[in-house]
């Protein structure tokens, strides 16, 4: 029982070293999703160690007659996530974060009044990445937002998103 009990701890130590891999200290880009309107951000990564780092995306958006209701809608997000980063094979990873954000929204009724607050959310973030052999990350992943004071329905919202970034 100690021998399986042993061999145990010491494959499941060898696949955590095994899948520790370098990163790029420094990642900058964009992640193109569709949550809700907030379908573009600026995405900047900071390699911490070799399979940690903190991610910081920053979305706006500016639109006329919001879903045909006559609502001019502008908001502006910041997200922080910190990640852990693990490598399944080759320049294939997975990562997996925490963090939370803040933004501001406002919005208008023709001829009427303006709306405006501020938000926070907290947030996770699942994905996979493949790490090109010249300078490109290519990303899929989705992120859960909670919180938002109002600015998501039922205080959730989420997206899938696409993410293209230059590493230096």
């Amino acid at each position: 029982m100690k021998k399986i009990i042993l061999s145990a701890l010491m494959l499941i130590g060898l696949a955590f070293t095994a899948q520790a891999q370098d990163i790029s200290k420094n990642a900058l880009g964009l992640r193109l999703g569709g949550n809700n309107g907030f379908g573009g951000e600026l995405s900047y990564q900071r390699g911490l160690s070799k399979s940690n780092r903190l991610e910081l995306d920053l979305g706006w958006r500016n639109r006329n007659n919001y879903e045909n209701s006559g609502y001019d809608d502008n908001a502006i997000k910041l997200a922080a996530l910190y990640q852990w980063v693990w490598n399944i094979d080759g320049g294939f990873n997975w990562y997996a974060g925490v963090g939370g954000g803040v933004g501001n929204y406002s919005y208008d009724v023709k001829n009427d009044k303006r709306y405006s607050d501020t938000f926070v959310f907290a947030a996770g973030d699942i994905g996979i990445e493949y790490n090109f052999d010249f300078p490109l990350l290519i990303s899929l992943d989705f992120r859960p937002e909670f919180g938002g004071n109002g600015y998501y329905k039922n205080n959730y919202g989420s997206d899938i998103a696409l993410g293209l970034r230059f590493q230096f």
